[in-house]
């Protein structure tokens, strides 16, 4: 049994996603045939009185008129395919399982996993154009059907975790999975794990709890003194908007690579930073009027915030902050639920029915993509690794693999 050397209690909450689940479907396209160009007999006395600039321009517009019906409706349709970056692969899963999360092992990036709802879990040793299924026989042996929500890799050590509480560890590129035994005083779920190093890990649950391992698991050290709900109740005098005693757990977790951490409480209505070293995670009040839907980090190092009904923010320089300003978007009305930069210059957003967003310029404008307009899902999270290699995970099954 794996210790856990923490002072917090535990509670009951939950870490779920609700945005906008409204379908679009894209509008139709009709083209106007030419006119019918004809010249017969009753016309030739005229024609010939026509000076020769007269009819030159005249039978100039009519070979124009009739030109070949396909270069005039295909064209469309070829414009339309070539503003798409993004091919939809197709998987071996049952209809309604929502896609969680997605890692490739470093030293082999052909070879990757991806999870979700429903026990989900697949495999792929192509780069990710095809997926097979997994199956881990220790997270089989109980009547659970698990929620994988997260999963990360250091080389060949790789970690998953889930709901109801499962830890899974692999030493070899995930050809086998051992499955770590918890502590039952473990608060909250665990929604976010990251392999940092030789049988090491980071783990965070939807409470505020940040564990910190370097024996695979087998001892866990608290990284924080207590959880969101005790420094909410601590705190609730210092002029947090909404914070209290019952609204201490996270929407989502988002960390970035040099380990800081930006989280938003599940009502929306302010949200927490935590950097390695302090001993309570801070709270922020939020800067905008709408509530926040999730938030994350630009390749910078600065912030970036989506709030209900589709609007995205910046934080104002890097580092963080409680300054941000509004760029404008064309999300359709629907909620954008997650951002994932490329590089420092280019990023994509995804949200609700098939909204599919992309930035040149670091995030100043943002282009729809509309040939993701026909995907009937939501799109919940953005994920990109080395190189061109990147992927949307939406509900229904739904993966778009980034073709660059």
């Amino acid at each position: 049994m794996a210790s856990v050397t923490s002072p917090f209690t535990t509670t009951n909450a939950s870490f779920i996603l609700r945005p906008n689940s409204q379908n679009h479907q894209p509008a139709h396209r009709s083209f106007p045939l030419p006119p019918r160009a004809c010249l017969n007999e009753s016309q030739d006395q005229h024609r010939i009185q026509l000076n020769r600039r007269q009819f030159i321009s005249q039978t100039a517009a009519i070979v124009a008129a009739t030109a070949p019906l396909t270069l005039i409706d295909q064209s469309p349709a070829v414009a339309d395919e070539a503003l798409s970056q993004w091919e939809r692969v197709y998987l071996p899963i049952d209809p309604g399982v929502v896609l969680l999360d997605i890692a490739f092992v470093p030293d082999d990036p052909t070879h990757g996993f991806v999870l979700g709802t429903r026990q989900t879990l697949l495999e792929t040793k192509d780069g990710g154009a095809t997926w097979f299924p997994r199956s881990i026989a220790s997270a089989e042996e109980e009547d659970f059907n698990y929620r994988f929500n997260s999963i990360s890799f250091k080389g060949n050590e790789g970690w998953i975790v889930g709901k109801p509480a499962i830890l899974l560890y692999t030493p070899d590129a995930g050809e086998t999975w051992k499955r770590i035994p918890l502590s039952a005083q473990l608060p909250g779920d665990m929604v976010y794990i990251k392999a940092t190093g030789d049988q090491s890990a980071e783990m965070v649950t939807d409470e505020g709890a940040i564990y910190v391992t370097s024996n695979r698991g087998y001892n866990w050290r608290a990284a924080v003194q207590e959880t969101v709900s005790a420094t909410l109740n601590r705190t609730v005098s210092s002029g947090i908007s909404g914070a209290s005693y019952y609204t201490g757990s996270f929407n989502t977790v988002n960390r970035s690579p040099d380990g800081r951490y930006v989280a938003v409480s599940s009502r929306g209505n302010f949200y927490m930073t935590w950097e390695p070293g302090q001993a309570f995670w801070q709270p922020h009040n939020r800067a905008v009027a709408r509530r926040i839907q999730n938030m994350g980090w630009r390749a910078d190092g600065g912030l970036w915030l989506l709030v209900r009904g589709g609007g995205l923010y910046l934080s104002k320089g890097t580092g963080i902050t409680e300054d941000f300003e509004e760029i404008p978007v064309q999300s359709r009305g629907f909620g954008i639920l997650d951002v994932g930069y490329r590089s420092q210059e280019e990023a994509w957003a995804a949200g609700g029915s098939g909204v599919l967003l992309r930035t040149t310029n670091g995030g100043k404008s943002w282009i729809r993509d509309k040939a993701a307009d026909n995907i009937a899902a939501n799109l919940y999270s953005v994920r990109f690794m080395e190189g061109n290699q990147g992927f949307v995970l939406g509900n229904d099954g739904v993966l778009l693999r980034y073709l660059g």
